[in-house]
């Protein structure tokens, strides 16, 4: 008969949680809306040096102001931040009491 060590049980820490779908939202509408505020800069900044700098400034203005947007919905549409963990290591705060109990009240 073959014995199987036990495993240990998988902690769960209110820091595992995930930032609320609101505020991820946010986030990245502010930054879709900052990212679109500099390329509205851009493309006023490329007519206004259209005639007094250097073609090659408003040329890479003009570029700028053409990628910003895609860059810009890809990033935003990424998907969700990932989050740092917060270290957890339960044998560092053995002054805390395990949950006692049979096991079958505990979890699955």
């Amino acid at each position: 008969m073959k014995v199987l060590p036990r495993r240990k049980a998988e902690v769960h820490t209110i820091t595992d949680a995930p930032l609320p779908m609101s505020q991820d939202i946010d986030h990245r509408q502010r930054r879709y809306l900052v990212s679109m505020g500099i390329r509205t800069v851009c493309f006023v900044g490329a007519i206004v040096a259209a005639g007094r700098a250097p073609l090659w400034v408003a040329a890479l203005l003009v570029v700028a102001a053409l990628v910003l947007p895609y860059v810009s919905v890809v990033v935003a549409n990424g998907g969700r931040e990932p989050q740092p963990r917060a270290p957890f290591d339960p044998e560092e705060r053995s002054d805390r009491k395990g949950i006692s109990g049979p096991h079958s009240e505990i979890g699955p």
